[in-house]
């Protein structure tokens, strides 16, 4: 099961990547998604490491953005990877069948693509500029959702499709009607001054837009 908020992890100013990971999973953020870049590999497999420790006391699930061979190690739920990263066919013969694999996506051709590719979930965006991701897709916004999602559901596509990138609490009753599965968030949780009342409020507000659907 694809969980509808997923949490990516950014270093805060006063902490690193664990310290956003434990506030998250303490305001009960479910869906952890470690994306640590420009870092050595052996780092990033003690974070992947430490953090599915913490996601399995918090009853949560660790997805490792990039690395497979890091995923497969930290036992890990899931892989995300990037339109540049490793490809998929490749990255599945390294974790096996039953790791859950995400990819993301800019266009109506790269949902087609990531459908072919037999991913599991599809982050789409980004939807704002953000400064998490160094080299931007083109923004794509209310509209530019509303059009992709359209020819998804003309083409019949069932794979959950979250939207990404500078995503706020405010933002999300308005994606989630153009037909979006869920949203993937950021600084939102990180710099939150509650982050458990904004992870409860954002869960509310995607799961009320589901009910409404169904």
């Amino acid at each position: 099961m694809i969980d509808r908020l997923h949490y990516i992890s950014q270093q805060p100013a006063n902490g690193t990547h664990i310290t956003a990971i434990k506030a998250a999973l303490k305001a009960g953020a479910k869906w952890i998604q470690l994306r640590v870049k420009e870092q050595p590999k052996e780092d990033i497999l003690e974070y992947a490491l430490y953090v599915g420790e913490l996601c399995n006391e918090y009853g949560a699930k660790l997805i490792v953005n990039d690395h497979p061979e890091i995923a497969l190690k930290a036992g890990a739920y899931g892989l995300h990877l990037g339109l540049d990263d490793m490809p998929v066919n490749q990255a599945r013969a390294i974790v096996g069948k039953d790791m859950v694999i995400g990819g993301t996506a800019n266009t109506f051709e790269h949902i087609r693509q990531r459908v072919a590719e037999e991913v599991d979930y599809i982050g789409l965006g980004p939807y704002r500029f953000t400064k998490t991701k160094q080299k931007l897709s083109p923004i794509l916004g209310l509209d530019g959702y509303a059009e992709i999602i359209k020819k998804v559901k003309l083409a019949g596509i069932q794979t959950p499709i979250i939207a990404i990138g500078g995503i706020e609490q405010h933002d999300i009753s308005a994606i989630m009607q153009t037909g979006l599965y869920g949203v993937a968030v950021s600084g939102a949780i990180t710099y939150a001054t509650d982050a458990e009342t904004m992870v409860k409020q954002m869960y509310q507000q995607l799961n009320s837009t589901y009910l409404l659907e169904v």
